[in-house]
């Protein structure tokens, strides 16, 4: 799964400079272990944390709405070794029309693709990793530990409050038996330097697609911003609608490329902010 000369990974990369080094784009992803959990959400608080950013939420039924938490374990890449956990809304933007086919609008091509994601947090365990992401994309991203634990039967993480209060959140529990099912690719949707950002990341790995009742979602005593969007988003007790897992993933994360223009006032503090497109 490592094999440097693969032809997916045979693509150009070009050099950026970060506050931690130098980076190369796209960042390849050579040796992966991860889990993507889906839980349903209400649609007024999926629709409140997109309030101003130009995107709408997808993937809504009625009053509910989908969110997302995906859980990686990168062992080898073009940035180091590192963990990360995406809590993300999948989303549209405000003037895209709503996909028809969804398979269509998970699978197809990701050049031609509206339906992506919009980071809400995203936890990384080093350095290099959380300035890459701040400043390359935008995304809100902040270090801390990340405990990672997939096997056939049990899977386990949570997220570290980097303030010192105890956990952010926790996701645990048994596997249930699964089905084949394909990699997705995605479309990230990020906000940078004033404006709306979209990036691709082309992905590959067989998956397995899992129920998630099996598993539970626990909010712990932090004060963190992430935290506050778990609880906001209704997810403390939560348990997974499905989950997708593997420890056969690999992608390449591509440079992002502006779509609109957006005024963004952003909290220093907690890298929070009102976007206007």
């Amino acid at each position: 799964m490592s094999n440097h000369s693969d032809p997916f990974f045979q693509v150009p990369q070009t050099t950026h400079t970060t506050t931690q080094g130098p980076i190369d784009l796209p960042i390849f992803y050579f040796d992966v272990s991860t889990l993507l959990a889906f839980f349903v959400t209400n649609r007024d608080a999926a629709e409140a944390k997109l309030d101003g950013t130009g995107l709408r939420p997808a993937l809504t039924f009625g009053g509910r709405a989908l969110v997302a938490i995906a859980h990686y374990e990168y062992r080898q890449t073009g940035v180091g070794s590192y963990n990360e956990v995406g809590l993300a809304l999948p989303v549209l933007p405000e003037d895209a029309p709503t996909p028809r086919n969804l398979i269509q609008a998970f699978y197809g091509s990701v050049d031609e693709r509206h339906l992506g994601f919009h980071v809400l947090d995203l936890p990384v365990t080093t350095p290099l990793a959380n300035a890459g992401g701040r400043e390359l994309w935008g995304y809100p991203k902040f270090v801390t530990p990340i405990p990672f634990h997939l096997d056939r039967k049990s899977f386990s993480s949570a997220v570290t409050d980097p303030d010192g209060d105890g956990e952010i959140f926790s996701l645990s529990g048994r596997l249930l038996p699964s089905l084949p099912a394909p990699p997705m690719s995605l479309v990230l949707y990020s906000h940078h330097q004033g404006n709306l950002v979209r990036a691709t990341v082309n992905a590959r790995g067989r998956m397995n697609l899992r129920p998630g009742r099996s598993l539970q979602l626990r909010v712990g005593d932090s004060t963190h911003r992430m935290a506050r969007n778990l609880r906001d988003l209704g997810l403390d007790g939560a348990r997974p609608a499905i989950v997708l897992d593997t420890h056969r993933f690999q992608s390449r994360l591509n440079a992002g490329t502006p779509i609109g223009k957006a005024t963004m006032v952003r909290n220093a503090q907690l890298g929070e902010g009102r976007i206007q497109a």
